[in-house]
């Protein structure tokens, strides 16, 4: 006891000291959630020493902050919950995706907040629910229990002492940059977190947003990219004028966007009781195809559908950046839509999921859809056992967006059936496929329903071919898969060794050549294109002629950036493109008539679906469904009123997505 005394008045009375003490324990829970094993975050400690200390003092440097309030352990106890909260959050994600959590996921909040019962049961909500009451009440119990320092807070000496700790850290961390101890830039994001700490990584996706600007930006830079005459004689790009194809000649261009999709069997050790994706390896065989590199492991579906819309890289953005979130929701930016609907195309999106996720409702307008279908616009959807809408929905979506124009259409398909969670016991009680050889019970099931999901959406790609074969227009159809699966994956247990290919068909129903190589998702339309002697669009042009460039990825970037950023001489300075007035579905919703039986009212009309809601004066009324064209009305109104009610789609969190005129 003696010993203990002495060496709490010599160190821990020392509220320095017992700061960093808390900053080090703070960190090793950190780490421990992350990685899931206080084993591996123990022996990353030993193995990265000056990794740990920045981190370490990062969080030291927050909870330094204490030292100004005389309500002292209280103050020390809410700032070091900031950091322990982070780490939990952060654990949590990591134990459903292979993404960690980052400063944007907190602009995603809302769209989290949506799919939270498609990841977490009723049980685990509502003691999440309540763990949260229960630290609530003891904040309070804590703030009115912990006492106050006698004395008066010395602020000048605080102060002191808090840039001092500020100083030290940021000296540390520059340091630590610049001998390459710590990253700024994260090719993986997971890797990120992992080789640098949580803290730090965490920080990095804070400060780290946009495009850097080029060191050497200017209009010479940026016009000089292209050479004499390619794009006309000004040396700017202008959509329209520098844009040449016989249209008559180019197909429909479709893409189909698979949620999760990969060939099962490429994970090492899994041996299933029958081929998952016999029709797509078939088609892979027939087809051009190969390997499709892709931004994000586990979650992004966004970032890889704007990479494959723009020509441009997600990675040229901050760590866990998603555009659509950011600049997206600003500006409007070239894309495939754009550059197709200069010669004459129509441009569709297709989701079956909410159309409010992502703010893909907003942003399609600035990406040049004339039309987005998302699952507020479709009836009979049937579920996966996780609620999430599977894709078989998707094949008279599309469909009806081809038949929706005289002209030529570019549709992209994003589908959502291979999305996690994936349970680690069984749910499906007879399945069609199922795991014969796993390393575990848990990896069994997990396996076991998403190898099932992907058979049913390889039996969709089939539907989908086989119904586009017979089609009376040419079509050219371009699959993948947006990312491989959030399930327990390394590069080790990967067949080809990577964790960001997947593999793509470009389908056709005239007899494309077949011609097989590798590609990046931004590359990707460029490609197709070129094949189909396509060559609108300034970003098209660059990935058709510059691909072998020895300057490709940092022109490629530079052009990024002034199109998005900068002052964009590439369009003569200024842009060119304007939000497009976006439709939410391919059919008209109508009203036909109100009808009156006794004192209910039921509007009779056409494409009513489950989210449709009749509304008056932009308030929503209690609405029932009886029928894709039947409406009940299930509250009073003024009979001087109904003459206003109109009907709109409201998505699940009370979003109006559109109005009937």
């Amino acid at each position: 006891m003696d010993k203990l005394k002495t060496f709490y008045n010599r160190f821990l009375k020392n509220y320095i000291v017992l700061m960093v003490l808390i900053a080090a324990g703070l960190y090793l829970v950190i780490e421990t959630l992350a990685r899931h094993s206080l084993i591996d975050s123990a022996s990353f400690f030993v193995q990265h020493p000056l990794v740990t200390i920045c981190n370490v003092l990062l969080i030291f440097a927050l909870i330094s902050l204490s030292m100004f309030f005389r309500k002292r352990v209280f103050a020390l106890c809410m700032l070091s919950m900031i950091w322990l909260i982070l780490g939990i959050i952060n654990g949590i994600i990591l134990s459903n995706r292979m993404t960690p959590f980052t400063v944007k996921d907190l602009s995603s909040l809302g769209d989290g907040l949506t799919i939270v019962t498609n990841y977490f049961n009723t049980k685990t909500i509502i003691i999440a629910i309540a763990a949260a009451a229960a630290l609530i009440l003891g904040i309070i119990i804590l703030y009115r229990k912990t006492p106050k320092l006698k004395e008066k807070v010395k602020y000048k000496k605080a102060a002191v002492a808090v840039v001092l700790i500020f100083a030290v850290t940021l000296g540390a961390i520059q340091v630590g940059m610049k001998v390459g101890v710590l990253d700024t830039f994260f090719g993986n994001l997971a890797y990120g977190y992992r080789d640098n700490g949580v803290p730090y990584s965490f920080l990095v996706t804070w400060v780290k947003t946009g495009i850097d600007k080029p060191s050497n930006y200017s209009e010479e830079r940026i016009t000089g990219i292209f050479k004499n005459g390619e794009l006309g004689k000004d040396g700017i790009y202008t959509p329209g004028e520098d844009d040449e194809t016989d249209v008559k000649d180019s197909p429909n261009i479709l893409f189909l966007q698979l949620e999760s999709f990969i060939d099962p069997t490429q994970v090492k050790g899994l041996e299933f009781s029958q081929d998952p994706v016999p029709n797509y390896r078939k088609l892979m065989k027939a087809y051009s195809s190969g390997y499709l590199t892709v931004p994000s492991v586990g979650a992004g579906t966004a970032n890889v559908e704007f990479e494959v819309m723009t020509g441009i890289s997600a990675k040229f953005f901050g760590p866990g950046e998603y555009p659509y979130k950011g600049i997206l929701k600003e500006v409007t930016c070239e894309s495939t839509p754009y550059d197709l609907k200069q010669l004459g195309y129509s441009a569709h999106a297709i989701h079956n999921h909410r159309g409010a996720f992502y703010g893909r409702n907003k942003v399609f307008s600035n990406m040049g859809f004339d039309t987005f279908t998302c699952l507020e616009y479709m009836n009979n959807v049937m579920k996966t056992p996780k609620n999430w809408a599977k894709d078989s929905i998707l094949t008279e979506q599309i469909l009806d967006a081809l038949n929706s124009t005289k002209g030529k259409d570019y549709i992209y398909t994003i589908s959502v059936q291979g999305h996690g969670r994936y349970p680690d016991e069984q749910v499906i009680e007879n399945p069609v496929i199922t795991v014969t050889n796993a390393e575990s019970e848990e990896q069994r099931w997990a396996y076991e329903y998403y190898a099932n999901q992907v058979y049913e959406m390889d039996l969709f790609v089939k539907e989908l071919t086989d119904t586009l074969a017979g089609f009376d227009e040419d079509i050219v159809l371009v699959m993948y898969g947006d990312h491989l699966p959030a399930l327990d994956m390394t590069e080790g247990s990967m067949k080809n060794g990577s964790l960001y290919q997947t593999q793509y068909i470009i389908w056709d129903n005239f007899g494309m050549e077949k011609k097989d190589m590798d590609l990046a998702a931004y590359e990707i339309t460029a490609e197709v294109l070129d094949r189909l002697g396509i060559s609108a669009g300034m970003m098209t042009k660059y990935h058709q002629n510059y691909g072998d460039s020895k300057t490709y990825r940092s022109d490629l970037k530079a052009l990024s950036y002034d199109m998005l950023y900068g002052k964009q001489y590439i369009y003569g300075g200024e842009n060119p493109f304007k939000a497009t007035d976006l439709k939410m579905g391919v059919k008209d919703i109508k009203i036909n008539e109100v009808v009156q039986i006794g004192e209910d009212y039921y509007i009779k009309g056409e494409n009513f679906t489950e989210f449709s809601k009749i509304s008056l004066d932009g308030e929503i009324l209690k609405t029932v469904y009886l029928g894709p064209t039947i409406l009940a009305l299930k509250e009073k109104v003024d009979p001087e009123d109904v003459s206003r009610m109109k009907v709109s789609q409201v998505e699940k969190n009370k979003e109006i997505l559109s109005t009937t005129e």
